[in-house]
């Protein structure tokens, strides 16, 4: 399978799952959101999400694969996406406030 490029993803569906933990490594919450892709460059990758919203992606297709065909149901509103074209997920580790 050939690598993705940042032109690949251009007006293609996207799901994506973000899931958050403290600085100390422990769960805080999942969330997934998705979106047809508006824009993908070495700079930024943006999403404009199935609500209008435009969501903000780093431009790292490391964690971008080719989505098997299917349903995808999104945990936080049950809803089901159907036969998205990527999947990207992303870890995220919030700083110590203080």
């Amino acid at each position: 399978m050939s690598k993705i490029t940042f032109s690949d993803l251009i007006g293609k569906t996207i799901l994506i799952g973000l899931t958050y933990y403290t600085a100390n490594d422990e769960f805080i919450e999942q969330k997934q959101y998705w979106g047809r892709v508006v824009e993908s460059n070495e700079n930024r990758i943006l999403v404009k999400l199935n609500d209008g919203e435009i969501f903000g992606l780093p431009p790292d297709l490391s964690s971008t694969q080719v989505a098997a065909p299917g349903e995808y149901r999104l945990r936080s509103t049950g809803e089901i996406v159907v036969n998205p074209d990527y999947l990207t997920t992303w870890n995220i580790n919030r700083p110590e406030e203080g």
